[in-house]
């Protein structure tokens, strides 16, 4: 019998393309469990309840923090977003490798409470490209994406606190990199 999978947690600037190597991971092996994190920030277009997120209510956060029941949680941009802990559990114990896609607060909790977890940290090419990206979408108003900067700055100066670093110079490339690194036991 084998070890149960570890944990790993991907983290990264904002606008570095965590959720595109994510997916485009996942749709090559979907046998790698995505962590469907709470949310107090609305729904953007496109995204499902239960699929993308779960979008609970500030009353709903409070709850399921002041419970216990999340593995970590943080406030960005205004909003909270936090990983529910049993279903991780669940599937860690049922041999399923699980992937956590999170913020550096919230890597750092999990780092915390799970100190077996493979923390891999996704690097932009350069700062001038993490900037064309978070301009680039067009989804947030100016002050948003000025945060999200600030942020990001902050957030790259903690890449030692990582285990691995993986560049997205190509989406297919880190995503075949990070299953590698998801699938070892």
């Amino acid at each position: 019998m084998s070890e149960r999978p570890r944990l790993t947690v991907l983290s990264g600037p904002s606008g570095v393309g965590k959720s595109t190597v994510v997916a485009h991971m996942r749709k090559e092996h979907p046998e790698v469990w995505l962590s469907v994190s709470a949310t107090t920030r609305k729904p953007r277009p496109g995204e499902k309840h239960g699929v993308h997120y779960f979008f609970v209510s500030d009353e709903e956060m409070d709850k399921l923090i002041a419970n216990g029941e999340l593995l970590e949680w943080a406030e960005f941009a205004g909003n909270r977003y936090g990983t529910p802990r049993a279903a991780v559990l669940e599937h860690l114990e049922s041999g399923v490798p699980v992937l956590l896609e999170i913020d550096l607060q919230g890597a750092r909790q999990v780092r915390e409470s799970m100190s077996e977890a493979l923390l891999v940290f996704l690097a932009p090419p350069s700062w001038d490209e993490l900037v064309r990206r978070l301009t680039g979408r067009g989804t947030e108003p100016p002050e948003v994406i000025e945060r999200r900067l600030e942020a990001a700055k902050i957030e790259l100066a903690a890449e030692p606190e990582f285990d691995v670093t993986l560049v997205n110079t190509s989406v297919e490339d880190v995503a075949r990199e990070l299953l590698a690194l998801v699938e070892v036991v």
